[in-house]
């Protein structure tokens, strides 16, 4: 199974890109964020017959999707939202006892405070998704850096929203003992993995940038992971897609 995240940054300006990689990887499971677009002005194009669709999106701004491939489990998804739930920042669907979920943490410039609460509330949940016997996978955006190593060191910057210390231990709360940040795992001492970069001065052909793009899971199925990547080849949003393959 391919399970893929990748922020647009504006689904209609990304439509092409988006459709030539869903035909070039074939992600079985497709995480988008920051769709910039209610569910009316997705384009057409976007809505791949051979997937399940959830348009969860803003007029300009947030939103995100949850695209799951046809026939990848006996039923189709009921999708949802939990209840913290705020500004369309997060879908999900439940199979069985799987959880898949595509999230945009809110990047805290503009309510700084809102951020911190909205990733505890998200850390509350999976953690009671973990009590009830659930596995999870958690996709998406959450503007945070979990240690220095996930920023160039030209872009470390003390004190910068996305590098805060109370940021890096929410993100430690919201991982516990019950995710893994699949990419780091398998890959848990490379320094030049980044998966967002500033859109000026040539940094993403540099990669001078953060990594806070994630493809977070239970134990049991990050261990049949054998690939998390960032496809940096992929589109002209600021972000690029990352892929996890399992089983």
């Amino acid at each position: 199974m391919k399970v893929a995240t990748w922020n647009v940054n504006g689904i209609r300006a990304r439509q092409t890109q988006f459709c030539d990689w869903l035909e070039r990887d074939r992600p079985d499971v497709v995480c988008l964020q920051e769709l910039k677009a209610e569910a009316s002005q997705v384009p057409a194009r976007c809505a791949h017959a051979d997937y399940h669709v959830y348009w969860h999106g803003l007029r300009a701004y947030s939103g995100v999707s949850l695209h799951v491939r046809k026939g990848l489990f006996p039923t189709a998804p009921a999708f949802s939202h939990p209840d913290f739930d705020m500004e369309a920042r997060i879908v999900q669907a439940r199979f069985d006892r799987l959880v898949l979920a595509s999230v945009y943490v809110p990047n805290g410039g503009k309510n700084y405070d809102a951020k911190l609460d909205f990733v505890r509330r998200l850390s509350a949940w999976t953690r009671s998704l973990h009590d009830q016997g659930l596995e999870l996978v958690l996709c998406g955006d959450m503007n945070i850096t979990r240690a220095d190593m996930d920023v160039h060191p030209r872009e470390r910057k003390p004190g910068a929203i996305g590098q805060r210390p109370e940021e890096r231990e929410l993100f430690a709360q919201l991982l516990g003992e019950h995710l893994i940040d699949v990419g780091r795992a398998l890959d848990p001492d490379n320094e030049h993995v980044f998966t967002w970069w500033a859109p000026w001065r040539d940094l993403r052909a540099r990669n001078i940038g953060w990594r806070i793009d994630y493809i977070l899971a239970s134990p049991g199925i990050a261990a049949q992971a054998s690939q998390c990547i960032v496809l940096a080849d992929v589109g002209t949003s600021d972000h690029a897609p990352v892929m996890m393959t399992a089983g």
